[in-house]
């Protein structure tokens, strides 16, 4: 099962209103997203980011949580979120990052991208 694109859900909704209430409960440590501190500066998306996403070589998008499809719904039911998943070339969808391993990379688009790339190591 070859993996065709990834999708990475934010913990936090999208439009207008969704990101300024998860700005706001960000600053009044209410609302956090460790795959949201990955991907973007406090102003802006990371410029480290577009560039590891541009060395994948499968397209990458990112969504929030009132966004996603009616089968990442029923796939993160089980995750939670934030996740990253992949989408493989047979239609099915697996879990690549959860929240934990999110966490970990604390904000480092390196970290990041070494979590995603390196295959788990056996315990």
């Amino acid at each position: 099962m070859a993996i065709i694109r990834y999708t990475g859900i934010y913990n936090a909704d999208g439009g207008v209103w969704g990101e300024t209430r998860y700005v706001i409960g960000h600053m009044l440590g209410t609302a956090a997203c460790s795959l949201c501190d990955i991907t973007h500066s406090p102003i802006r998306r990371k410029p480290q980011w577009d560039a590891m996403v541009a060395r994948l070589g499968v397209p990458f998008t990112v969504r929030h949580r009132n966004e996603i499809t009616p089968a990442e719904i029923a796939h993160v039911a089980t995750t939670g979120l934030p996740v990253v998943l992949a989408h493989h070339d047979d239609g099915s969808i697996s879990t690549v990052l959860q929240n934990s391993e999110l966490d970990a990379a604390a904000g480092s688009v390196d970290a990041f991208e070494s979590a995603l790339t390196q295959p788990a190591l056996a315990a």
